[in-house]
């Protein structure tokens, strides 16, 4: 009797052990409103795009909720205290974990971190996360686990490459023939990469739905507790909202860019949780620096057009620019749309709050009256319909963003006050899957910019804002030699704006870093490269079933799913 009572304890003992191991919380139901069109996070710079990824590629290191540095492939993150970086600051040295399989059990060697390296930096890929790269001289692997970055010249953050969801590794035995030119053109690769995270794409339908299994090769034995997931696009966010916070239909909902009375009525159904994190993500207005007449042709949206400087016809003013800036109440558009998600911002690097500029606070005050006087001053004068126009140029803007509620609400207001100092605005709203996608042949992304004015937002992973601040550096000018991936949408070029980039990546003291990176976002706000208007939180929600998550503004907001559980 007693050793069947020892058996029985025994089985029960393994069924409850069981109920805590990989694949034992069932299925987890993500929806990104914002549906994934690649799984290559080097091909495409939309968030839906690199989150998704997030599930399966993984870099060497990530950022935890609070900015951490964390050592994600390896065990431990080179420093000059433990001689991982040397002291002259002109190399880092990595170390990958004993034991790292891909998911096809494959082991994961420095030869695939080299690889990695060398498919972004190949000038003919259209790598989205150049920049990441900035300075790189060499990649090589010192054996088979150690990877040794060395670079051309001191650098102070040497944190760029691999580290956060922007930069994961590639399994090189499936990339090894899309380098280059062919990037764009390895579909199966692109949507279905081999992996070292705790899920397998399973299947993929681009601008629709991914589906994923559990790594049966993950690294840690116990997770992930999820068997299954789905990542599903498509909608608006107050959809996404409704079906974790008051249908239950999802589990996880991203990017709640809700009026937030509506969003508080949906959390009074008791079904969910709003958890926000504030980064450095801005919505701004981007300014078109080109002509994007479609007469143009091929040159439309260029720097140059049969080798002449192509400027956009009117906002190549600097009066212009700054006037539709002055004309903004951000004051009401982040109470209207945001709530307590958000703050009226002049900069746009409006955190971490060390380098956040207070010199451009001017912004936070509208001055219709101002903006009206600014234009008659500069010549732009009213003409017979009440828009104003000068040399037979009138200011009319077409004015695009993504399709959502609170974007389309912001645009009205917007195109109001600017008509109060004589623009005449079209609005444009495109599918957010398009519009954040990468596809060099789609005229409706964001990265073409076929506009004269976009918004949208954007920030950077991590806390160091060096690569973020060089995304404007005429170098990254979004064009057709990158497929429209370079992050400088505007196109803006200033020799003396990019001496100071360069200057930043050989600054080692956080005091001089701080004077430069806020010398950089004034040189930007004061010239009206682009037209702040709300810091943003990072707004999202997830069910009171699941557990485990950890809201995170500075890396992949599914930087730990590994960790989620269902209670």
């Amino acid at each position: 009797m007693k050793i069947r009572l020892t058996v029985v304890l025994l089985l029960l003992a393994i069924f409850t052990l069981g109920l805590a191991q990989r694949g034992s919380a069932g299925h987890v139901n993500i929806l990104y409103w914002q549906a994934a069109s690649t799984l290559n996070p080097y091909l495409s710079g939309g968030t839906k795009d690199i989150e998704a990824a997030s599930l399966v590629v993984e870099p060497l290191a990530r950022c935890d909720q609070d900015g951490n540095i964390l050592p994600w492939l390896v065990d431990e993150v080179p420093t000059i205290e433990n001689g991982g970086v040397a002291a002259d600051l002109t190399s880092i040295t990595w170390k990958l974990s004993d034991g790292l399989v891909w998911s096809d059990g494959s082991p994961v060697t420095s030869a695939d971190v080299v690889f990695t390296g060398e498919y972004c930096m190949d000038e003919n890929s259209g790598c989205n996360s150049l920049q990441q790269f900035d300075g790189v001289a060499s990649i090589e692997a010192v054996d088979d686990s150690t990877i040794k970055i060395t670079f051309d010249a001191p650098k102070p953050f040497p944190y760029g490459p691999f580290v956060g969801a922007t930069t994961p590794i590639l399994q090189k035995a499936q990339f090894a023939d899309c380098i280059g030119a062919n990037a764009q053109n390895c579909t199966d690769a692109n949507f279905a990469p081999i992996g070292t995270g705790p899920f397998v794409v399973t299947d993929f339908r681009a601008n629709d739905v991914v589906t994923y299994k559990a790594n049966d090769n993950y690294r840690v034995a116990d997770q992930p507790a999820f068997a299954t997931a789905t990542f599903k696009g498509g909608g608006d966010a107050a959809s996404a909202a409704r079906a974790v916070l008051e249908t239950g239909e999802a589990d996880y909902a991203w990017n709640l860019q809700v009026e937030p009375e509506i969003l508080a009525g949906m959390v009074a159904a008791g079904k969910g949780t709003v958890v926000t994190a504030f980064g450095a993500n801005v919505e701004r207005l981007m300014v078109n620096f080109t002509n994007d007449d479609p007469s143009l042709g091929d040159y439309r949206s260029l720097q140059f057009a049969n080798g002449a400087p192509n400027p956009h016809p009117f906002l190549a003013d600097i009066n212009v620019r700054k006037a539709l800036s002055m004309a903004i109440d951000r004051e009401i558009l982040t109470e209207i749309g945001y709530g307590k998600a958000g703050k009226p911002s002049c900069n746009v690097l409006a955190a971490p709050a060390a380098y956040a500029s207070t010199a451009n606070d001017g912004c936070l005050v509208q001055d219709i009256e101002g903006a009206n006087k600014l234009l008659d001053d500069a010549g732009w004068l009213p003409g017979p319909g009440g828009t104003r126009e000068k040399n037979g140029v009138p200011l009319k803007i077409l004015y695009q963003t993504s399709t959502n509620s609170v974007r389309q609400g912001t645009q009205a207001l917007v195109k109001e006050w600017w008509k109060e100092i004589g623009v005449d605005t079209e609005l444009r709203n495109i599918d957010a899957a398009v519009f954040f996608g990468g596809d060099p042949a789609s005229p409706d992304t964001y990265g073409k910019f076929y506009a004269d004015i976009e918004m949208y937002t954007n920030g950077f992973n991590g806390t160091d804002p060096e690569v973020y601040m060089a995304g404007w550096t005429c170098d990254e000018a979004s064009d057709v030699t990158n497929d429209w991936l370079g992050s400088n949408i505007p196109r803006y070029c200033d020799p003396a704006y990019d001496a100071l980039a360069a200057k930043l990546s050989s600054t080692a003291a956080f005091a001089d870093r701080v004077a430069i990176v806020k010398e950089m976002n004034d040189m930007l706000m004061k010239n009206y490269v682009m037209i702040p208007l709300i810091h943003r939180g990072s707004v999202s929600a997830h069910s009171n079933t699941l557990t485990g998550v950890q809201m995170n503004a500075w890396d992949s907001e599914l930087w730990n799913i590994a960790g989620w559980n269902r209670k």
